[in-house]
């Protein structure tokens, strides 16, 4: 059961912050969180039910470093899509 520290946390780029007007938030999270576990950690926590959640799983770029290869850890992105008029507390970047 996936829980609120599986949450990384909530991604702010240019293209992020548009959507956000429009209602949709985009968080990064371990790859075990599922749509279904990231639903309830926001009925939960947050107090808001979800319209819609789409969701990636982005893999580890490659990287090197001195000469030796190393990989980033993956993690998975999600859209969440909130009802309208509804807000979360604290989305201040």
């Amino acid at each position: 059961m996936a829980d609120i520290t599986d949450i990384k946390s909530i991604v702010y780029t240019e293209k992020t912050i548009d959507l956000q007007e429009s209602g949709v938030i985009v968080v990064q999270t371990s790859t075990r969180m599922t749509k279904n576990s990231l639903k309830e950690v926001f009925k939960e926590y947050f107090g808001v039910t979800p319209t819609k959640v789409n969701s990636l799983r982005q893999s580890g770029k490659v990287k090197r470093f001195r000469g030796r290869v190393g990989t980033r850890p993956d993690f998975k992105k999600f859209y969440v899509t909130l009802p309208e008029g509804a807000e979360i507390a604290n989305l201040s970047a």
